[in-house]
């Protein structure tokens, strides 16, 4: 049986590579708006595991964390 997932939420399988690498499905490249040459922060938690955020969740933290940054003269 194969269910729908909720509006908003997905899930991709990957497989990584001998050096670690792993190719980030083309549905999610373009879900999320990443494109070559991209950088993308990768947050880690020993127990509830890796996650990748959207660009527009690290602008948000970093304007929280910097919010002098954004201000241009």
């Amino acid at each position: 049986m194969k269910r729908k997932a909720p509006a908003g939420k997905y899930a991709w399988t990957v497989k990584v590579g001998e050096k670690g690498q792993f190719v980030i499905p083309k549905e999610a490249r373009d879900v999320f708006g990443i494109h070559p040459g991209d950088t993308l922060i990768v947050l880690a938690d020993e127990k509830q595991g890796i996650a990748i955020p959207p660009k527009s969740a690290f602008a948000a933290l970093m304007s929280h964390i910097f919010p002098e940054a954004g201000e241009e003269e």
